[in-house]
């Protein structure tokens, strides 16, 4: 197999994708070539679009984004077993250097030498998802049986975050969960707490649509509205956070009212939430810090110190892409129908500009709800 030219989507500065060509060598040894066809828009490519960086991590050369993806194996490299031309498979695209102490340990996500594709944070940039083909090795190519189709393959990773999320809670089966936030993250934080844990899930977000987009489609049983208010001075904004709190506290879920929550995913990043998820934890709770806000933030921490609340945090994930494979093979009758999660669909390398216009809104001009924005190649 020679070397061939593929289609890429170049984000060269802030707004600005080109399509381009580049040259792609035939697959090593131990790796496939992936004809990419689904790949879903993530936050933080979003961030990448819109500022040519992501927080403090400053774009350096020009980037492909996009790494939820799912493709078909077009070429196999020659010590490759595990794999064949034609099978479907969903891209873990973050490749850890499988040498050190927390990749020994299976905590290869916090690694320092991790490489992962549309992330800026490791130079050379390992380039994204949202191109023609791309060369991966056959360890984090994982073959989607019949029934999972490859839309669901791309969903597979920001499933893996919610996953892996649980996994950090170990809170135990019919625990009662809070979840801010109710966009893609967060609903699937909340889906996995109901279909995994058998969790009572409480979401709670500024977006009522949202909110009521969980209830009624299964991802979660009870919904709180949060006021979009910022009150002045300390005192002021953690008495809004106690009140959010209390509204939590007081929902009722099947006849009986809610009360303290054993576990919060946290998925907003804003300080108002991490404020009211420790007021809303029982004693000996947990809050997964998962969304990724403010890094400096005011916290009520003798309020978590007193009662023994643990902040843990979430980065990515590990070990989960094969569950949760599992997971959306299982016919589980308690997870809802993920494919209502993907509300907008693009096609073809030139309009993803347009898909990434898209996922910065809340509403698309009919109306609809924009929680995930898929790119189809």
């Amino acid at each position: 197999m020679a070397t061939t030219d593929v289609t890429a989507s170049v984000l060269h500065g802030a707004r600005d994708l080109r399509v381009e060509s580049r040259p792609l060598p035939p697959p090593p040894p131990s790796s496939v070539q992936v004809t990419i066809k689904t790949t879903g828009l993530c936050g933080s490519d979003l961030h990448y679009f819109s500022h040519f960086r992501n927080g403090d991590i400053l774009v350096r050369e020009p980037l492909t984004l996009g790494h939820e993806s799912a493709g078909i194996v077009c070429a196999v490299g020659s010590a490759v077993t595990t794999l064949r031309v034609g099978d479907a498979v969903a891209l873990e695209v973050g490749q850890p250097c499988g040498e050190c102490k927390l990749c020994a340990e299976g905590r290869y996500n916090i690694c320092r030498g991790m490489q992962f594709r549309s992330s800026a944070k490791a130079y050379p940039h390992a380039q994204g998802t949202l191109q023609e083909r791309v060369n991966q090795p056959a360890a984090w190519c994982h073959k989607l049986p019949e029934g999972v189709s490859l839309e669901m393959g791309a969903l597979v990773e920001p499933l893996a975050v919610a996953l892996h999320a649980h996994h950090r809670a170990g809170i135990p089966g019919g625990a009662t969960v809070l979840v801010f936030g109710a966009g893609t993250v967060g609903l699937l934080c909340a889906a996995v707490s109901r279909a995994v844990g058998g969790a009572r899930v409480v979401i709670a977000d500024i977006q009522e649509e949202r909110v009521r987009f969980a209830v009624e489609n299964g991802f979660a049983d009870a919904a709180v509205v949060v006021e979009g208010r910022r009150p002045e001075g300390v005192e002021g904004r953690l008495g809004f956070a106690r009140e959010v709190a209390e509204k939590v506290k007081a929902v009722v879920v099947e006849g009986e009212v809610v009360g303290e929550v054993d576990a919060v995913y946290e998925c907003t990043g804003v300080e108002a939430c991490l404020q009211a998820s420790i007021y809303a934890t029982a004693p000996g709770g947990r809050i997964m810090l998962i969304g990724m806000g403010n890094p400096v933030q005011m916290l009520p921490i003798s309020a978590a110190a007193l009662r023994e609340i643990d902040l843990v945090g979430v980065f990515r994930y590990a070990n989960t892409y094969p569950r949760v494979i599992e997971l959306l093979a299982s016919g589980n009758p308690r997870l809802p129908d993920f494919t209502k999660l993907i509300t907008q669909r693009f096609t073809r390398m030139e309009s993803i500009p347009k898909a990434f216009d898209m996922a910065a809104r809340v509403k698309d001009d009919e109306g609809r709800l924009v929680l995930k924005v898929m790119v189809e190649m």
